[in-house]
């Protein structure tokens, strides 16, 4: 008999947590072995614990997220695969936990199944996506969407809120100077001329959320 899957769970909501504990006790060989609130203690449970697949949502609250802590994770010998599950499903996201290691990228929406298969699949180090989300990698592969710095996606961010220059800089602690140093390199890799062009290409491109 082939002995469960010994699986990690990594959410913020402890509500969410429950769910998918009680989820997957019903999937009869699958073992939650632990659960994580936070990025920083999946890194700690992941070394502690030795899961061969650790579950991940990617926006964690307070402290490093679920990409870096996909990153803190995989990649060593021995190391366990990681299966994102997240509400998420921009650009950005998808190339940032594929880049970090993640073996593979579900969505909540899908069903149990589903999700009882891309555990399996993980465990084997074979990669599962949502159809949505191979859409969006193959669309990516056949037309690179631009490729912001982190620095560049916070001010998009800032952007996308109607900040101007001066509160953008004071958000995240850098001089307009810099702020418009960044933004004519965004204005540039999208390929517009003004604020709100910037904003409506990169939603359109699902850049930033």
């Amino acid at each position: 008999m082939t002995p469960p899957v010994r699986l990690l769970v990594c959410d913020d909501h402890a509500v969410v947590r429950a769910g998918l504990l009680a989820l997957l006790a019903s999937a009869g060989d699958i073992e939650v072995v632990g659960e994580a609130s936070s990025g920083e203690e999946a890194v700690a449970l992941a070394t502690k614990l030795h899961p061969q697949v650790v579950l991940m949502d990617l926006q964690l609250g307070a402290g490093i997220d679920g990409v870096e802590a996909t990153r803190r994770i995989s990649g060593g010998p021995g190391a366990p695969h990681v299966l994102v599950l997240t509400t998420y499903d921009t650009d950005a996201d998808i190339t940032r936990a594929i880049g970090a290691g993640a073996t593979g990228y579900l969505l909540k929406a899908e069903r149990p199944e589903e999700l009882f298969a891309a555990v399996h699949a993980a465990a084997q180090g074979r990669t599962t996506l949502s159809p949505p989300v191979a859409s969006r990698v193959m669309a990516q592969m056949r037309a690179p969407a631009p490729q912001l710095t982190d620095r560049e996606q916070d001010i998009l961010a800032q952007l996308a809120q109607g900040l101007g220059n001066r509160e953008i800089a004071r958000a995240l602690f850098i001089s307009e100077a810099t702020v418009k140093t960044h933004l004519g390199r965004i204005y540039d890799k999208l390929g517009v001329d003004t604020r709100a062009g910037a904003v409506a290409a990169a939603k359109e491109r699902r850049l930033i959320r």
